[in-house]
């Protein structure tokens, strides 16, 4: 019973992580044309500051953990034989790695100095989508 409790869990985690990933980067297309130090720059900055740290910081701490109990404390996974679980981390990793991104372009905002155009951003909106794909594969269809 606890298995699926935590397995629950982890698809919840995953859920709200992957919508802030999907959403942020949306703001950030917004907001980049919006004028630094305009009211609706001001809002787009407690909207992202919020999000990344109500939602998405905690729904990706919680997707690891859950995700690493699963298939380490429930020996779900053999490390030897499920190279789809290498796969599966490897793109995790880079989910991770692009949170990390997120928030850094966030504190560029944060300090009216963004860097990027509108387009830039409207691009690495695609980035957790391919990669949400693979590791949906990976898990469902567990090719090697």
């Amino acid at each position: 019973m606890s298995y699926l409790i935590f397995k629950s869990l982890h698809v919840i985690s995953i859920i709200a992580w992957m919508a802030g990933l999907l959403y942020l980067p949306r703001l950030f297309v917004y907001h980049a044309d919006a004028k630094p130090g305009s009211d609706v720059s001001e809002t787009f900055k407690v909207m992202e500051r919020r999000l990344l740290k109500a939602i998405m910081t905690p729904a990706m701490l919680a997707s690891w953990g859950f995700g690493l109990w699963l298939a380490f404390g429930e020996g779900v996974v053999d490390m030897a034989t499920d190279f789809w679980f290498h796969a599966k981390l490897l793109c995790v990793v880079l989910l991770s790695a692009f949170h990390m991104a997120l928030a850094k372009w966030r504190k560029g905002f944060e300090t009216d100095s963004n860097a990027h155009p509108a387009r830039f951003y409207r691009f690495m909106n695609e980035v957790p989508t391919v990669l949400m794909i693979v590791i949906v594969f990976l898990v469902v269809v567990k090719p090697f």
